[in-house]
């Protein structure tokens, strides 16, 4: 009973959709910008830095106070306990598919980065480190975050601590990953055809 109230608990924080009411806010409807997606990447593309920076901060946010609340409420010291796993997944699935908006929410990058850092910190900055040096190296976006997703799961298995929380962690980030590749779908078809469009590529052409 406890996993499933965790995972209702964290459908509710991250199916709130910041993209979509911090750009309404202004007088934007961010589903008519862009691919239409709400999360911040799209919001970026506003050309309103400061409006994508609060929905990166907050969609990472509704994950970490997802995880540490239905931990607090529901979960046990045991550091493998699986109730704070649930309610990150929870997160997780109500940002990319949010009953609110038919089901079509963001990509869940951000959310996924608040729900690494409440389970463990060192893995939080593991996919962040990834996630960087694949920009940097690269200038694709999609695919820093897709090597950062893939990576993910044996970041968690080796930084998490105790065999058991790793192996649970590792579990729980590998259908993380796998929903954050299906989300990515249309990013990895145009990766492999040459067409997607690198970091600050739309700006230029602007």
């Amino acid at each position: 009973m406890n996993i499933l109230i965790s995972l209702l608990v964290g459908y509710l924080f991250g199916s709130i959709p910041f993209g979509l009411l911090l750009t309404r806010a202004v007088g934007i409807d961010i589903r008519s910008v862009g691919s239409g997606n709400i999360g911040a990447t799209n919001v970026l593309r506003t050309g309103k830095r400061w409006l994508a920076l609060a929905t990166l901060l907050l969609d990472a946010g509704k994950g970490i106070v997802a995880v540490l609340l239905a931990g607090r409420l529901l979960g046990t010291a045991d550091p493998s306990d699986i109730v704070p796993f649930a309610a990150g997944i929870g997160a997780f699935i109500g940002h990319v598919f949010p009953v609110w908006l038919r089901f079509n929410g963001g990509k869940g990058v951000a959310t996924y980065i608040g729900i690494l850092f409440a389970w463990h910190w060192s893995v939080g900055l593991a996919f962040c480190g990834t996630w960087l040096i694949i920009a940097f190296a690269r200038k694709y976006s999609s695919l820093a975050a897709l090597t950062a997703a893939a990576t993910a799961p044996l970041f968690a298995y080796g930084l998490a601590g105790s065999e058991k929380s790793g192996l649970n962690m590792a579990a729980a980030c590998a259908l993380l990953s796998l929903l954050l590749f299906y989300r990515h779908w249309g990013n990895i078809q145009r990766l492999i055809k040459g067409t997607e469009p690198k970091i600050g590529s739309e700006k230029s052409k602007a």
